[in-house]
Parts: C-alpha cells; structure tokens; sequence
C-alpha cells in the first residue's frame, strides 16, 4: 500500500510539472500569411491577419482583438474580436465575429465571422504552425491555409 501511494504521489507531482511546463503564455501577439480563395469571385488573393490574444491563467480559453486584410482589387479589411480555446497543447480554435468594408466604400459596413484553427510549434517564446481560416460576409466567402507566428509574453 505504501508502494502505491508513493507512486500515485510521483505521478501527480510529474503531471503538474508537465502541465506548468506547457502552460501558455497570457499575451500573444500572432500574424498569419496566407492564400485566400474568394469562393464568390473564384479568385485568389494574398491575405494576412494580425492579433493580440490573451489567454486566461488556469484555462484553455482567451480572448482578443485581430484585423484581417486581404489585398484583392477590393481591398477587404475585418476588425473582429476573437475567443479562442485550445482542446490540447498545440491546437486552438478562433471563432471572431467582427465588422467588414472594403476601402472604396469604408462605410458600406457589413458583419463578418471568422472560424479558425491553428497547430504550433513552439520555441521558447515563439510559435510557428499551419493555420486553416474560414470566413463569411454578406458579399463572399473565404477559405484560406498559410503559416501562423507568434509571440508569447
């Protein structure tokens, strides 16, 4: 019995260390560069997003701010705020309702969400990682997979 205890006892002291190790750090700033297919205009376009997450201490969730642009012939910027959680270590989901308008018409503002999943490789206080992007607007949708970086405070 004694055996079992202090086995047990090594086990979660050994969890803990694990977990504090893999804990992830409460601000981020992140950018993503991608392809982005526009399903309505059947075209591809380059498109980027930056954002500021913080991520709440004891938890897989956080919450943020973030700016998409896409540098088509419409010039297509979303400002979106994000809730993010991550089921493991190294993947999250991003969900960021938010406001969209192309330069031309800026105040022609419709809703916009976007859905996104990211898996990261971490060194030290940067990630690096594979980033899926999916998006709705009133005018188009968008899908886009490119590489996220980030960096955690």
């Amino acid at each position: 019995m004694c055996v079992v205890i202090n086995l047990n006892a090594q086990c979660k002291e050994h969890s803990e260390e694990h977990h504090s190790h893999h804990d992830h750090h409460r601000n981020e700033i992140g950018i993503a560069n991608a392809p982005v297919y526009l399903f309505n205009e059947k075209e591809l376009a380059y498109g980027f997003h930056i954002h500021y997450m913080y991520n709440f201490e004891d938890s897989k969730f956080g919450m943020g701010l973030g700016y998409e642009r896409i540098t088509n012939e419409h010039k297509h910027n979303t400002f979106g705020i994000i809730g993010s959680y991550r089921p493991i270590d190294k993947l999250s989901f991003s969900l960021s309702p938010g406001i969209t308008f192309e330069d031309e018409e800026s105040s022609n503002i419709h809703f916009a969400l976007h859905l996104e999943t990211a898996y990261e490789f971490e060194i030290n206080n940067f990630h690096l990682g594979p980033v899926l992007g999916l998006a709705y607007d009133p005018e188009d949708y968008h899908m886009s997979l490119g590489i996220h970086m980030g960096y955690g405070f």
